[in-house]
């Protein structure tokens, strides 16, 4: 009898460790699944956001306005639809590609009495 219950006094113990084991590895892992879980649910939104502001960039890059009736086109041709007019690409009217002498303003410094 006092056999039985050393060993069960064993059984108990080696029994309460296995289940502390058990549930301290298996609730650090249900944390970082939830916490995985938890960052894509931040982290999708902010990828959405991303792919739209490219999105919207690259057509915006594609916008031609006329210079005779205004129209604004996203289409790829070199006229205008409603007035027959040259578009205007505003990739090609870059400001930076101009000899800078024609953006420069001379001024003449004039001593003040």
């Amino acid at each position: 009898m006092d056999y039985f219950l050393r060993s069960s006094k064993t059984l108990l113990t080696y029994t309460l460790i296995t289940f502390i084991v058990i549930s301290i590895f298996g609730l650090n892992f249900l944390i970082s699944f939830l916490g995985n879980i938890l960052l894509l649910i931040f982290l999708i939104p902010i990828l959405l956001l991303l792919i739209f502001y490219l999105g919207f960039n690259f057509y915006k890059s594609k916008i031609r306005t006329c210079n005779n009736c205004g129209a604004i086109s996203l289409s790829f041709n070199e006229n205008c639809m409603y007035c027959g007019e040259e578009l205007n690409d505003l990739n090609k009217e870059n400001k930076l590609d101009k000899n800078p002498s024609e953006r420069t303003i001379e001024v003449k410094a004039e001593e003040v009495k």
